[in-house]
């Protein structure tokens, strides 16, 4: 047995690949010499022209490079399916094999016409002539039950009919009689039918991945070629979505898998194309991509992919194939798979996406994958699953009450938690967010790894402020240089950062990071609904990302509107960021405080802020005797703060305890901070508190302040 070599993965090889993440043991082999060359729609031809193999545009990208595998990590249980069970291949022959009526159409490109279709009562011929360019058809099998094709595959019958062939399911008899695929033409008498089928031999056999099917060899019989391919017996994902919409949660765990088999078709130059459920069949826990017939090489020319309505991306028709068409499908196929009664096209033409497409997260992750301008799409595949893990994390957190949380590739932590301070004010809990407090606490984005400057940058990690702007000043620039630069500017909000930042959006097009350090700027400068407006962009370019969740929480709250869903998104997803636990305290979800880990540096903020919670509150007839005995309770229980701060505090909470007995009587036998909870006990623990305080003031008027505080509260007494 050997372990996946992948970082954190703890998946072992089975077939030169990992059992878990997907990702080879070795090196990926180098893109076949020859490759399917696949015509456009129903009528289609082969390429022609030189082949481009370079992206045709640059897509709104993450910043940080990486080789070409999957960053998301291991999921640890959030992607597990349960097994599909083995579809015996006996039963799933077709009784009758037929293509329907509305499926067939003259395989001349020049023509296209409707053939074989019923006239006056009477069906469809399954063989003929087209009637408008007299081209001859068939949709009829050639082979039949009991055939042997190349004196080893013994045919059952047929499975399905696809759009270049018949599938036919038989037995190897050279190998005990393993249940093999058959893949033979539609329509025998299409040529280019013929040359895609050829084109799709030649390079299937080099294909190697767990979530593509395998390809075992290409024989002919009669005069027809047939291609042999593994049996996969599961049910594809157009059979599941029949019976209704799949689970959000289960499709993503299917999208994963389709993204690490695109992710290698990539990384070899390819591009598959024709992504629809139909082409994903799921066997055991495990996905595979069948039906390989459209793939071609990235650039290839426009009108020169074949296409489904309703899945492929609409530039194909003037632009060439690309990575971005290629994840525009991959969206479409999950945004099938999930929104109820949505149909991806009608009467021939694509449906938009609906406005309500369920989880808000989801929702950005297929409008960037779709987004009209390829260059707004994702990058590769590679960056498209980890934006898609990142929204399964926070939808499978929201499942099953507990958080998933990942170490970010793009983000650091968070710097410090904001929004922890208690209000000075008697009745509120915590002071306002202050803008300019939040530019600078924000988590910061990553070096690119790949950047000349990034060694030297990484050993600046410890200065900040002007020691680091100096040198940085003595750094030759780099786009992490300049980046870094401005995000310094845009933290105190100086008067150069507007340009600093409009030069680097010249020179770094559609990186994300340009509108992160506007909105800190616009944070800096207190203008909350630009900075609204730019870190929601961030939101919808990585939707996977907790940070600019957060960041865009924050805002909104500095801009006095609802922010609780953003912060509740962060916090139930991953409790490192603290901040949006303070968040959601401050809108009124006090509660959420005792979940900060006992491990975190603000356990004790948030303690005190759940016992501040109860004694300042405007209205005592909502605290009860035993409300303020627990508060009293959590600040005794923190021994790590500070003992003139709990000293403070509990003279606080004694205060409320004595306003809440006027209208109130004491509770007999109850203690309240080691007082009697009686008036002349609170009095007298309040009035040691105040004299203990004023034996340790830094000054001799806090002194005195305190002085006379315990003489105002001590027990009236006739002595």
């Amino acid at each position: 047995m050997t372990r996946c070599a992948q970082p954190g993965c703890t998946g072992t090889i089975e077939d030169g690949y990992c059992d878990l993440c997907g990702n080879a043991a070795a090196a990926p082999s180098p893109a076949p010499a020859s490759v399917p060359q696949q015509g456009s729609g129903p009528a289609s031809g082969p390429l022609s022209g030189p082949v481009n193999t370079q992206p045709v545009s640059r897509s709104l990208s993450s910043p940080v490079s990486g080789s070409g595998r999957s960053r998301a990590g291991v999921l640890g249980g959030i992607a597990d399916l349960p097994s599909v069970p083995y579809r015996d291949p006996a039963t799933a022959v077709m009784a009758d094999p037929q293509v329907p009526e509305e499926k067939r159409f003259c395989a001349n490109p020049a023509c296209g016409e409707p053939v074989g279709r019923s006239r006056q009562g009477r069906p469809g011929l399954t063989e003929g002539f087209c009637p408008h360019c007299r081209t001859s058809y068939s949709f009829t099998p050639k082979l039949a039950k009991d055939d042997l094709v190349a004196g080893q595959y013994r045919v059952l019958g047929c499975l399905a009919h696809g759009g270049l062939g018949w599938i036919y399911l038989a037995a190897d008899e050279n190998l005990d009689g393993r249940w093999v695929v058959l893949k033979g033409l539609l329509n025998t008498n299409d040529a280019e039918a013929l040359a895609a089928a050829e084109a799709e031999r030649k390079f299937l056999t080099t294909v190697d991945h767990p979530n593509i099917v395998k390809i075992f060899n290409f024989q002919r019989s009669a005069g027809l070629g047939y291609i042999v391919m593994e049996y996969v017996g599961g049910q594809s994902l157009h059979e599941l979505r029949r019976q209704g919409p799949l689970p959000l949660r289960e499709a993503l765990v299917y999208g994963r898998e389709i993204l690490h088999a695109f992710g290698y078709l990539h990384e070899n130059g390819l591009v598959y194309c024709d992504l629809k459920p139909a082409n994903v069949i799921r066997v055991g826990r495990r996905l595979k991509l069948i039906d390989l017939g459209a793939v071609q090489p990235a650039g290839s020319p426009p009108g020169t992919s074949w296409a489904t309505v309703g899945y492929h991306a609409p530039e194909l028709d003037t632009r060439p194939s690309s990575v971005a068409s290629d994840l525009y499908t991959v969206a479409r196929t999950l945004a099938v798979l999930t929104i109820p009664s949505w149909s991806p096209a009608k009467g021939g033409v694509a449906n938009p996406l609906p406005q309500d497409c369920g989880h808000e997260s989801f929702a950005r992750l297929l409008r960037r994958a779709t987004a009209p301008n390829p260059a707004d799409r994702f990058e590769s595949a590679w960056e498209m699953e980890e934006q898609l893990v990142g929204v399964l994390r926070e939808i499978s957190a929201a499942e099953d009450g507990v958080p998933f949380p990942a170490p970010s590739t793009l983000f650091g932590p968070e710097r410090s938690a904001v929004g922890t301070a208690l209000s000075q004010a008697r009745h509120e809990v915590f002071e306002p967010l202050d803008p300019a407090r939040v530019a600078v606490e924000l988590p910061v984005p990553h070096v690119d790894p790949l950047d000349p400057a990034a060694g030297a940058l990484a050993g600046l990690l410890g200065f900040d402020g002007k020691e680091l702007f100096d040198r940085l000043s003595a750094m030759p620039p780099t786009p992490e240089t300049r980046l870094m630069r401005a995000r310094l500017l845009a933290e105190v909000a100086a008067a150069e950062t507007p340009a600093a930042l409009s030069e680097l959006d010249r020179q770094l097009p559609g990186d994300w990071r340009i509108t992160w350090y506007r909105g800190v700027l616009a944070l800096a400068a207190r203008q909350v609904d630009t900075a609204v407006s730019m870190f929601d962009a961030c939101v919808s370019a990585l939707p996977g990302e907790p940070a600019p969740k957060l960041a865009l929480a924050f805002a909104l709250e500095c801009a006095g509107r609802q922010a609780t869903h953003w912060y509740n998104a962060v916090w139930r997803t991953d409790h490192s960021y603290v901040s949006a636990a303070f968040g959601l305290a401050r809108t009124g979800r006090m509660g959420v405080l005792d979940e900060v880990p006992p491990t975190s540096s603000y356990r004790v903020a948030a303690q005190v802020a759940l016992a501040a919670s109860v004694f300042r509150r405007t209205d005592l007839s909502t605290v009860g005797a035993g409300d303020l005995v627990a508060a009293a309770g959590r600040l005794a229980n923190l021994v790590d703060l500070d003992p003139r701060r709990r000293d403070r505090l509990t003279a606080e909470l004694l205060r409320c305890a004595l306003d809440w007995l006027e209208n109130n009587p004491a509770p007999p036998g109850t203690k309240l901070a080691e007082a009697d909870f009686t008036e002349s006990g609170l009095r007298r623990r309040l009035e040691s508190i105040f004299r203990k305080l004023a034996v340790a003031a830094g000054s001799r008027q806090e002194r005195h302040a305190l002085i006379d505080e315990a003489n105002a509260v001590r027990p009236r007494t006739w002595l």
